[in-house]
């Protein structure tokens, strides 16, 4: 772009520059966008939100010459990857601004004008409950001022240049327009990233750097968050999204259906794409009601509660993580405030998150209903990137155990994402295979934060870790093969002659984390007695430390294995649960197992 020129029209490859540098700016102000986050809830991760959503823009689009189809680009991209409220906001007007643009190759001052002022009804129309004070009215209010001060120009530079004193009269006005932002003395959150934006479009008409954008691309910006001030208390646990996709969706039927799920409700998109943002208490109820509305492409759902809680009650300096496929009883995840990256599930294109917006029961009932059989998959390296560099920024370190490595792609994703967060924050992470699944994993994590309660260093913990892996058994008596083959963890031949011959096998996992047919027999009853068995013959010979019962789905048998255990080992077991989503895909419905680890 010619800075000496007068810029009348701006095409596609303007509008691509000009918001490159609107993220640039953006992604640089982050942590202070986080630090002042106050509304809609005191969470810290306003910056975040919206650097992710940028990101996932930059990452999705490549310059075109036609403005419209650089437009159509930004906000599809946008309503994909937009994240948290202000993200959702945001992506709303981006989407305006697209559809209310005719199919241009560039565009004159009056049409950006008429497009603008068009799409702030989009954003207003998109949320519940609009609260001004926000970034609705600082977009709103600069919106109003390119629209009726627009006639007085003949360039872009100039028109963007006037209209920031309109920007940031608007976003001071922020402070003393919402209680909760007078109370701290700081402006909206939400409202300072869309100046930001603002700000460094404005550099870039100035100056026509598109080398300095260039450099944008080619390097790998973390989102990072920093943790907030304490502000206030939380109404409802679960940050919730999703992404929906069918034909002639209907925004205000979906309104209906959400109403009463919980607060700060954003519904953005078209009749074919809709994004919806929610805060509850109930994200696994919220997605079963929305499966007859749609396609659910996308679901998120973050823990609000734990992310203030570290923010601002963190107990230890060392973090701990694991995957979804880690079963422990919720109560000791909560105390030692463990963190769970959910593994992805899905029935044909529905997508779920494991533990978090599908649970066993609702799980074993679509297993039986659902025409798909259900799918895992691993968690990408962003959803670990975005927890890292939260985590990062309120933890001297990091340590994260995964499910066997053999068995997952989840391990590889951890590492990729803590290498590159531990080099850019200079904070140390070590991941770990576990070598084991649901209960055995989750006999480990118990381990390593019981370890850190204690108050031991991470170097002292992480060189007991592969120890404590090789001390922990999981035997897991299997009903039938039939889901092992399905979800390709079993040659159909095997499963085939299993069938055939009525064997039921008792699965382990060896040294090296495979599984492997520990033994079999030709009935139930006799696989349960087994198993207890087989624990009693390893029990004999070392001191237990710990252990579970597991089962999918049928707790009158896990009651009876809990029993003979008892009599066993002369105390109760840990916990007696039902297996995680992700596991029981493999497993199949009727499956006992118990994880033990010896001292």
């Amino acid at each position: 772009m010619d800075n000496s020129s007068k810029l009348a029209y701006l095409d596609g490859k303007g509008l691509y520059y000009s918001f490159l540098a609107g993220a640039r700016s953006l992604l640089d102000g982050q942590g202070e966008l986080n630090k002042i986050n106050v509304f809609p809830v005191p969470d810290a991760d306003t910056g975040s939100n919206m650097a992710s959503t940028i990101r996932t823009i930059i990452e999705s689009i490549s310059p075109a010459s036609s403005y419209k189809q650089t437009a159509d680009a930004i906000a599809a991209a946008a309503l994909i990857g937009a994240r948290g409220n202000s993200g959702v906001i945001f992506a709303q007007f981006l989407y305006g601004l697209s559809n209310e643009t005719r199919d241009v190759e560039k565009i004159s001052l009056q049409a950006f004008a008429e497009s603008v002022n068009r799409s702030v009804q989009y954003m207003y129309e998109a949320v519940a409950n609009p609260v001004e004070g926000t970034m609705l009215s600082v977009i709103r209010d600069w919106a109003d001022y390119i629209y009726s001060n627009h006639s007085y120009f003949d360039d872009f530079k100039k028109l963007i240049a006037s209209s920031m004193d309109a920007a940031h009269e608007s976003l001071v006005a922020t402070a003393q327009r919402m209680r909760q932002l007078t109370h701290v003395n700081v402006v909206d959150a939400g409202a300072k990233g869309f100046v930001l934006f603002l700000e460094g479009i404005l550099e870039f008409i100035k100056t026509g750097n598109v080398r300095a954008l260039r450099s944008l691309l080619e390097s790998d910006p973390v989102v990072l968050p920093v943790g907030s001030d304490d502000h206030g208390s939380l109404t409802y646990r679960f940050c919730t999204e999703a992404l929906i996709k069918g034909e002639s969706l209907d925004k205000d039927k979906l309104r209906e259906i959400v109403r009463g799920f919980g607060d700060s409700m954003v519904i953005a998109g078209s009749s074919k794409t809709l994004r919806l943002h929610i805060h509850t208490d109930d994200p696994q109820k919220l997605f079963e009601e929305l499966r007859s509305f749609g396609t659910l492409t996308f679901q998120k759902a973050d823990d609000m509660q734990k992310q203030y809680e570290i923010a601002h009650h963190r107990k230890w300096k060392i973090a701990l993580v694991a995957d979804s496929s880690c079963d422990l009883p919720q109560d000791l995840i909560d105390f030692y405030q463990i963190h769970l990256v959910p593994i992805n599930l899905f029935f044909g294109e529905n997508h779920y998150l494991d533990k978090v917006t599908i649970h066993p029961e609702q799980f074993y009932r679509m297993l039986d209903l659902e025409e798909h059989f259900p799918r895992s998959a691993q968690p990408n390296d962003k959803a670990f990137e975005n927890l890292y560099s939260h985590l990062a920024s309120h933890y001297d370190s990091i340590i994260a155990v995964h499910v066997v490595g053999k068995l997952s792609g989840t391990l590889r994703s951890s590492l990729m994402a803590a290498e590159r967060i531990s080099r850019e924050t200079g904070k140390k992470i070590s991941v770990f295979d576990s070598r084991n699944v649901s209960g055995g994993l989750g006999l480990i994590v118990l381990k390593i934060a019981r370890s850190i309660e204690e108050g031991k260093e991470h170097d002292e913990i992480a060189a007991h870790i592969p120890q404590w892996v090789d001390k922990t058994r999981l035997l897991v008596s299997v009903r039938t093969l039939k889901y092992l083959v399905r979800g390709g963890r079993v040659s159909k031949m095997k499963g085939f002659l299993a069938n055939l011959l009525r064997m039921h096998p008792i699965i382990s996992f060896d040294k090296e984390g495979k599984t492997y047919m520990l033994e079999k027999t030709f009935s139930m009853k006799s696989n349960m007695r087994r198993v207890i068995q087989l624990a009693e013959d390893e029990l004999s010979r070392q001191e237990l430390d710990e252990y579970m019962i597991l089962h999918a789905h049928c707790e009158t048998d896990a009651r009876w294995m809990a029993d003979q255990m008892v009599e066993v080992t002369g105390r109760d077991p840990l916990a007696v649960m039902d297996i995680s989503p992700v596991i029981g895909v493999h497993a199949g419905p009727g499956s006992l197992g118990v994880a033990f680890m010896i001292k």
